[in-house]
C-alpha cells in the first residue's frame, strides 16, 4: 500500500483456456494498482470534503469490489494479501468518514470489519491506520481509557518502531487523548516524543499514500492544538493553531476549516472577542456543512454568549448562524 506499487504494476498473466472450462482471471499487480489508484482518490476526496456519507458509501463499495475480486479469479498468496490490505484500507476510509461525520455506531461497525481484513492481510501499515482511527473514535466518544488502549495497539506495532514517521503520529494522537484526561505532563511528554520522532523520520522512505497525504508538522501542531484546547491552555493552543495553518498543504480544505474553528475557540478562551468572531466567520460557507465544523461552531456560539452576552460581537453571531447553509 505505498506509492512504489503504483509505479511497478505489470500486466496480469492468463492461463490457456481448457476446452470445456472458462478461463479464470489471474489477479495480478495491475489489479492491485487499479484499486490503489481508486484508494488515492478516496483519500483526496476526504481531504476536500471529509465526513460525507458519499465518501463512506464509495469506500465501502470499493472494499466490496476488492473482496469480490478474490472470488472471481486466481492469485498467489502475496497478491491475495494485497487484496485484503486494500479492502481493509477502503473500509478504514469508510470508518474515518463515519467518525468525521459523527456517525459513531457506523464507525464502530467499519472498525470491526476493517480490523478483520487487516489481520488477514498481514499489512502493518493498514493495521496502524485502523487502530489509530479507533483511538480517535473513542476520544470523540469521551472514552479516554479505550482511546489510549486502541492507540497503544497502533503504537506497539513494529512499523511504529521501524519508521519514526508512524511513531510520531502515534505519539501525537496520544497527546490529544491525554488532553481529554487533563494530564498536562503526559501531553507535554507525548508531544516531545512526537516531535523528536518526526525529526528523525527519513523523508525519502516510501510510505502509504494515506499517511503521506496528511501527516507532517502541520498535523502534529493540529493534534497539539486539540490537546491544549482540552486542557484550557488557550495561548499555547493559539500558537499551535497558527503554526498548523501556516504549514497546512493547499489540498487540505477540511483540515483548514477545523483548525480555524479551533483557533477561534482558543482566541475566545483568552477573551479576545473580536478576533475570535472574525476568525470563526472566516470559515468558508461550504465548509460549515461538515458535521464536525458545524458542531464546533455551535459550541463556539454557546461559549460566546456565556462569556459576553451583551457584547456587540455576540449580537452579530446569531445572524451568521441563520445565514449558514443547511
Amino acid at each position: 500500500m505505498n506509492r512504489r506499487s503504483f509505479l511497478t504494476a505489470t500486466a496480469a498473466s492468463a492461463a490457456l483456456p481448457l476446452p470445456t472450462t472458462a478461463t479464470p482471471h489471474r489477479i495480478g499487480a495491475s489489479d492491485i494498482a487499479r484499486l490503489q489508484h481508486k484508494f488515492a482518490a478516496v483519500v483526496a476526496g476526504d481531504h476536500q470534503h471529509g465526513g460525507m456519507r458519499g465518501i463512506e458509501t464509495r469506500a465501502l463499495e470499493l472494499a466490496a469490489e476488492a473482496v469480490d475480486l478474490q472470488d472471481r479469479g486466481s492469485a498467489g498468496q502475496r497478491v491475495r494479501s494485497q487484496l485484503y490490505a486494500v479492502a481493509a484500507a477502503f473500509t478504514s476510509s469508510a470508518m474515518w468518514a463515519a467518525i468525521d461525520g459523527r456517525r459513531f455506531d457506523a464507525a464502530q461497525r467499519h472498525h470491526d470489519r476493517a480490523s478483520r481484513l487487516a489481520r488477514m492481510s498481514g499489512d502493518q501499515a493498514i493495521q496502524f491506520r485502523i487502530w489509530s482511527h479507533a483511538g480517535t473514535l473513542y476520544r470523540h466518544l469521551g472514552r479516554p481509557s479505550d482511546a489510549l488502549a486502541a492507540n497503544d495497539v497502533a503504537r506497539n506495532l513494529s512499523i511504529a518502531r521501524r519508521d519514526p514517521f508512524f511513531g510520531s503520529l502515534g505519539h501525537a494522537r496520544h497527546a490529544a487523548i491525554h488532553g481529554t484526561t487533563g494530564d498536562r505532563t503526559a501531553v507535554r511528554r507525548s508531544l516531545g516524543h512526537a516531535q523528536e520522532a518526526l525529526d528523525r523520520a527519513a523523508e525519502d522512505m516510501p510510505r502509504p499514500v494515506w499517511i503521506e497525504a496528511f501527516y507532517g508538522p502541520s498535523e502534529l501542531d493540529s493534534l497539539a492544538l486539540a490537546a491544549h484546547l482540552a486542557l484550557g491552555n488557550w495561548s499555547a493552543a493559539e500558537a499551535h493553531a497558527h503554526r498548523s495553518l501556516a504549514a497546512l498543504r493547499p489540498h487540505m480544505h477540511r483540515s483548514r476549516a477545523i483548525t480555524t474553528a479551533r483557533l477561534a475557540r482558543a482566541q475566545l478562551g483568552q477573551g479576545d472577542l473580536e478576533p475570535a468572531v472574525s476568525t470563526a466567520m472566516s470559515i468558508p460557507r461550504e465548509a460549515i456543512r461538515h458535521p464536525r465544523i458545524s458542531g464546533m461552531l455551535s459550541v463556539f456560539g454557546t461559549r460566546l454568549r456565556e462569556c459576553a452576552p451583551r457584547s456587540p460581537h455576540t449580537r452579530t453571531w446569531p445572524q451568521y448562524e441563520r445565514e449558514a447553509p443547511a
